[in-house]
């Protein structure tokens, strides 16, 4: 059973009719062949049954198929079928055209391969079992026996009776086996031939870099722009419980607040998901806002919050710069929120030469804060931050604060 299914078996069966769609894909250069070598061949017309004709055919087609293989879209193509039919895990192909050199000589050689094996198996497949089922019909058959002995005169009358059928049926096996050897031969050279260079896995891992990147600086802006208005509404929330039979006035700033955060934050979180679904670079992402939309920060953080600008108009900083100095100032005023409600925090933003310098600082709690669950990340996101601008970032404790400092370069180019 195990010998019947690996001749006759579904896989077995797959491979044959990618061997047979070899044998066709190399039809048109088979013809070809035949106009080529037929004049060197005397009395060979293109359509002669000559032996000569047509394996010389064969000789020329396959260096034909080849080079026309050497076409980058000749990979995919070849890696579809190959991936429908012979059997190979898909991962173990390469996705995307022939780029470099060994890639498009490693497909030339795939499809010099499959449609060399696939024409020879083509031609058994058509010429043999028509063949071997006459044989078979010997024994029954005077008039094939005649035939036989007039065609053959060597051949004795009673091996034709008794060893028709046999070897009829050897034939067949002897068909099967070869069309299930090719096609295992396939199978095991398809990842050699059409699986990934070296040149490929290198430009994989940089995708899969460049794509871990955006999805890296996405969780940072999701984590930075939630984070920073759930504290904030949290914040004015609280502070509006508990002056909300006293101060009346404050109360309707504290909701006009908590309202213009989560509608901004609202915002965000749209552009931010509407990148995720698109699949592109975060880099130019519509609607991030930077230095300019400070002050209504601030002003949605609370009355406790000041800012103090040093050293001319932050109008000309650079706009990857503003962005990532807005997140910057955000994620301090977020974790003052979260560990100092309450506590006057202090913004500073001043230039210093060609950088720009951030500071952020509230006074130290009277008691450590309790550790959040998988909290952490906004201060480690904010190192990460400035180190793509090539800057650099702390937060430590200094005199009884805590203080968060930044410091941008204005000029060059972003890590």
């Amino acid at each position: 059973m195990r010998a019947a299914g690996a001749l006759l078996g579904r896989r077995a069966r797959l491979r044959w009719v990618h061997l047979i769609l070899g044998g066709a894909l190399l039809m048109p250069y088979w013809l070809l062949g035949t106009i080529v070598v037929a004049p060197f061949v005397d009395g060979a017309g293109m359509f002669s049954n000559s032996l000569a004709v047509q394996f010389g055919a064969y000789g020329v087609a396959l260096p034909l198929a080849a080079v026309t293989a050497l076409f980058p879209l000749a990979r995919p193509m070849s890696v579809a079928v190959a991936r429908t039919l012979c059997g190979v895990p898909a991962e173990r192909f390469a996705d995307g055209p022939a780029r470099s050199r060994a890639a498009r000589g490693r497909t030339a050689g795939w499809v010099t391969l499959h449609v060399g094996l696939g024409g020879l198996v083509s031609g058994a497949s058509l010429a043999l079992p028509p063949f071997a089922v006459t044989v078979m019909l010997l024994p029954f058959s005077g008039a094939l026996r005649e035939a036989a002995t007039d065609a053959f005169g060597w051949l004795d009358q009673r091996w034709l009776v008794y060893g028709g059928v046999p070897a009829g049926l050897a034939m067949l096996v002897a068909l099967a086996a070869a069309a299930a050897g090719a096609g295992a031969l396939l199978a095991r050279q398809a990842p050699l031939l059409l699986g990934p260079t070296p040149a490929d896995k290198l430009a994989a891992a940089e995708r899969r870099a460049a794509e871990l990147a955006v999805r890296n600086r996405l969780a940072r802006e999701l984590h930075d722009s939630v984070g920073h208005a759930l504290s904030a509404v949290t914040l004015q929330a609280g502070a509006a419980r508990t002056v909300l039979d006293s101060d009346p006035a404050f109360v309707r700033e504290a909701l006009a607040a908590i309202e213009e955060t989560t509608r901004r934050t609202v915002g965000e979180l749209d552009a931010v998901l509407g990148l995720l679904r698109q699949g592109e670079d975060d880099g130019d992402l519509p609607g991030r806002p930077g230095l300019e939309a400070l002050d209504a920060l601030l002003t949605a953080t609370g009355r406790h919050v000041s800012l103090t600008v040093r050293g001319g108009d932050m109008a000309g900083v650079p706009e990857p710069v503003s962005r990532e100095a807005y997140r910057i100032v955000q994620e301090g005023l977020a974790n003052a929120a979260r560990h100092a409600a309450g506590e006057r925090v202090a913004v500073a933003l001043g230039r210093d030469g060609d950088a720009l310098e951030i500071t952020v600082e509230n006074p130290l709690p009277a008691r450590p804060p309790v550790a959040r669950p998988g909290g952490g990340r906004g201060l480690r996101g904010v190192g990460e931050r400035a180190r793509l601008l090539g800057g650099t970032a702390a937060a430590r404790p200094v005199d009884g604060v805590w203080r968060l400092t930044a410091r941008l370069p204005l000029k060059g180019e972003a890590r």
